[in-house]
Parts: structure tokens; C-alpha cells; sequence
């Protein structure tokens, strides 16, 4: 860590970061099962090896070339995190090493007296600077330290939860009295930077009624992180489950007793979570007609090798954008039976979602060219009007149609129109319809053109 220091001073502060040691790590070496029975040397004596018994000798022709008595085929231990990569032994650490966010930074702070003076009523300060805020770990002010002998010193121990990203800065400050009996102040500034130990990267999708969150965590630290929980704290209106592959469907909401922790491996490591999101409570559509596109956000806690905790909490995650409506059309009861060229009547409402009065509107089938053929059409006038309609209220109507075209045919492009704001609004999404004949209508065509003649003789029935 980097110091500076004004003027010459008795006192000086020394800083060392409080972490785990960590462990031990052999260099990798090369095993083979037949080194249990008859040690390694015997791969360096071609003549030894040809005596073995039979068992052993099978399994060495099949591991190792007769012409090649080298450790080629031997097995390699890549990964540190090897069972028989460990000594057993664990390193203290050499130097200040990183810090990322949602750990706890630890320090040991001692201040040293190294004049041959004693010096008296120390006030001793250090805080944590960044680029937002000033945070105080400690204050002695109304309690000095009395004194500090001649080369001795004041040892402490300071916590912060690490919440922001980039340049801290660690301050220490000592108000004394040193041997002369003058007052003087000295300022210490050690330096780091906190990185971020994992990305979060999110993708959304939206089926039907149900949305679809995946979240993908990547480890930049050079550790493994065992994730304790991966938790998705939904928004209010929304309900989360977990998804998972190898069991049933999990509430994040309920917790197991003992739940193994997952591992993603130190440098650029993944896992993969896949949340379902619903609407919870009745009152949603509400809110979604308000626009709100806010799902929750996660809440993610995890632990090193040897047990370090950390926390992190993502940034609210923002689902598909919601337009707001400000007129709403909708069918509300079609007739069950619809005869050809016979009229009837589509009950249909409009809503206005907005805080002013709107209107008068005027309703139409519109076209999306000349040379459309429409095979249900408006029976009548082809505008119906409409009166004005009250901010955030509603009015039914009825529109008299008539289809021309038998068989399954749709209802097509009813279109709502402000005349006083001359603006037009979405069309109604489509509506298939079945068309039929009329009973008597089927009866009267069989009855006027059934006709039986018998032109080999000079007698016909004519029905």
C-alpha cells in the first residue's frame, strides 16, 4: 500500500490487511497405479519389468509402450484443487493482495513510536474514503490514548464492508503531543482499489403470461466461489421459481435445510440459474397497464476456499417494456350462431386508461388497400359514433355487421378514431367467425331445384 507522510514525525502508522492464509500447493507430479505394488523404479529396468506377474504385466504392456519406459501415460494433476495436489500446509499471506466488493476488508493498523521520546494524549483517527462518501472505522477523540513509550506502539483492528467499486483510500490521522511538548498532526493515506468479483448478465423472455429471467454468474476472481445462495428477490405483483434440471420446481421463497453449496472455478468460471416469473395477485393487470417493467433483482452470497464470506445485491432487472394505452377496445360477446346475409350485433367495450376526458371517437372497419375484399362488413353506415368517455372510464356499444362469404371468416381491423385530436388508434386484433346457411333457406334451394325428368318416354315428374 502506498503511504505518504508530512514533515518528521515520532509516530508512523503501519498497515496490514487481516485475510485467511491459504493453502499449499505441491507442483504436479505424475502417478501410476502399479507404483503401489512395485514403486516406480521398475519402469527403468526393462529387464525387472519383463518378470512381474502376469496381472501386473498385462496392466503395464496395456499402459506403457514396450519401446517407450517413460512416464507419458502416467497421470497428471492439472487443477491446484486436486485432492493430491495438497501438502497440507497452509501459506500466511505476503502481500496486501485484492479486494472485491461484498467482502469484508479487514486491517490491522499499528502505530509506532519511533523517537526516543514519549509521547502523550494521542487522538488517533482512520476512515475510509471514496468517491461518493467518507466513512469513520474509528474515533479516539474522547479517549486518548495516554501515552506511547519510546519505541513501543498502539495496535488496532478495523472492518468495512466493501460496497463501492474502483480508488479507496484508507486515512489515518494521530493528533499528539510529542517530547518538546509541541502539538502535531500527522496524516497517513494507504491506497487500493476494489474490483468486482463476478458479472451478472441477464436475459428476459416473455411467453404468454409467464416471463422467463435467466442469469448468468461468471467468477473474475483468481479463487473458487462456492455460491451459499443465488436468490431472486422479486417486485412487488410478481412471484419467482427457480428452475431447475435434476429436481422438481423450487420456490425461492422456501429454504432447505441443508442445501450443498454450487461451485464455479476461479477465472472466468460460469453457472447458469433460470427464474419463472408470474403475476401474484389479482390487481396485477393494473399494474402492467401502468407501464411498470421492474421484475426484482438478485441477492447473491457465496464463500472462498476457506470460508470468506461475500455478499453482493444486483441492480432492480427491468423486464420487456410495457407500453401504456391510452384507449382500450375489446370484444365482449360474439352471437354463437352467424347465418349468411343475415345482420347481427358484436358487443364490444372502450376504455380510456387515461386522467382526461377523450373523445368523441368514431369506429369503422378500416382497409389496408383498395383491392381488400371484406367478407363481414358493418351493416349500414360504415362509422358508427361515439361520445366522449370519462378519464379512466368505460362505454359499451354494439356494432351491426353482416358477413357475405360462408365458412370460417374473420372479423377484421375495427378501428377507433379521436375526431377531435384527428389521431387513430390500433385496430382490434382479428376475430375468426363461422358463417352458415339459414334452415330455410337450405330447404327452399333443395325444394326449387330438385327436378327428376325421364326423357325416354314421353312422361316426366317435375318436382
Amino acid at each position: 500500500m502506498s503511504t505518504t507522510q508530512q514533515g518528521t514525525h515520532s509516530l508512523a502508522f503501519r498497515v496490514m490487511r487481516l485475510c485467511k492464509p491459504s493453502f499449499h500447493v505441491e507442483p504436479p507430479f505424475r502417478i501410476d497405479p502399479t507404483d503401489l505394488f512395485v514403486g516406480e523404479d521398475i519402469f527403468d529396468d526393462p529387464l525387472a519389468a519383463s518378470n512381474l506377474p502376469p496381472l501386473l504385466s498385462s496392466h503395464v504392456s496395456k499402459s506403457t509402450d514396450s519401446s517407450d519406459l517413460t512416464y507419458g501415460d502416467r497421470f497428471l494433476l492439472h487443477h491446484p484443487s486436486d485432492a493430491m495436489g495438497f501438502s497440507g500446509l497452509l501459506v500466511l499471506p505476503q502481500s496486501f493482495g485484492a479486494i472485491y466488493l461484498g467482502e469484508t476488508f479487514c486491517s490491522y493498523i499499528s502505530i509506532n513510536n519511533s523517537s526516543n521520546f514519549e509521547v502523550r494524549d494521542v487522538i488517533i483517527k482512520a476512515e475510509i474514503q471514496t468517491e461518493r462518501q467518507r466513512i469513520l472505522l474509528l474515533d479516539t477523540s474522547k479517549s486518548p490514548v495516554e501515552s506511547i513509550r519510546a519505541g513501543g506502539r498502539y495496535d488496532f483492528i478495523v472492518e468495512h464492508d466493501v460496497k463501492e467499486l474502483g480508488a479507496h483510500t484508507l486515512v489515518c490521522t494521530a493528533l499528539y503531543y510529542d517530547g518538546d511538548g509541541d502539538r502535531k498532526y500527522l496524516p497517513q493515506f494507504f491506497k487500493f482499489v476494489v474490483a468486482n468479483p463476478l458479472s451478472v448478465r441477464t436475459k428476459v423472455r416473455t411467453v404468454k403470461e409467464t416471463t422467463y429471467l435467466e442469469a448468468c454468474i461468471e467468477n473474475h476472481t483468481k479463487s473458487n466461489l462456492y455460491m451459499d445462495q443465488v436468490e431472486f428477490d422479486p417486485a412487488p405483483h410478481w412471484s419467482a421459481i427457480v428452475l431447475k434440471v435434476d429436481s422438481a420446481d423450487d420456490s425461492t421463497g422456501g429454504r432447505e435445510i441443508f442445501k450443498p453449496p454450487i461451485l464455479i472455478r476461479s477465472g472466468g468460471g460460469i453457472y447458469n440459474y433460470l427464474y419463472q416469473l408470474k403475476f401474484s395477485s389479482p390487481g396485477s393487470a393494473q399494474v402492467k397497464v401502468e407501464g411498470t417493467n421492474i421484475l426484482g433483482k438478485l441477492q447473491i452470497t457465496w464463500r472462498t476456499n476457506l470460508g470468506e464470506p461475500g455478499r453482493l445485491q444486483t441492480q432492480q432487472i427491468l423486464g420487456t417494456p410495457i407500453t401504456r394505452k391510452e384507449i382500450e377496445l375489446q370484444i365482449l360477446e360474439i352471437p354463437s350462431r352467424i347465418n349468411l346475409d343475415r345482420p347481427f350485433l358484436v358487443h364490444l367495450n372502450l376504455t380510456n386508461h387515461t386522467d382526461r376526458k377523450l373523445g368523441p371517437f368514431e369506429v369503422c372497419l378500416s382497409q389496408n388497400s383498395a383491392h381488400e375484399e371484406k367478407t363481414v362488413m358493418i351493416n349500414g353506415l360504415q362509422t358508427m359514433a361515439l361520445s366522449q368517455v370519462e378519464a379512466f372510464g368505460s362505454t359499451d356499444f354494439h356494432l351491426n355487421l353482416i358477413a357475405t362469404k360462408l365458412g370460417v371468416q374473420r372479423i377484421s381491423r375495427i378501428t377507433v378514431s379521436d375526431k377531435r385530436e384527428k389521431k387513430s388508434y390500433d385496430p382490434l386484433p382479428d376475430v375468426e367467425v363461422g358463417i352458415i346457411f339459414a334452415g330455410f333457406n337450405i330447404q327452399y334451394m333443395f325444394s326449387c331445384h330438385l327436378k327428376l325428368v325421364n326423357i325416354s318416354s314421353h312422361m316426366y315428374i317435375n318436382g
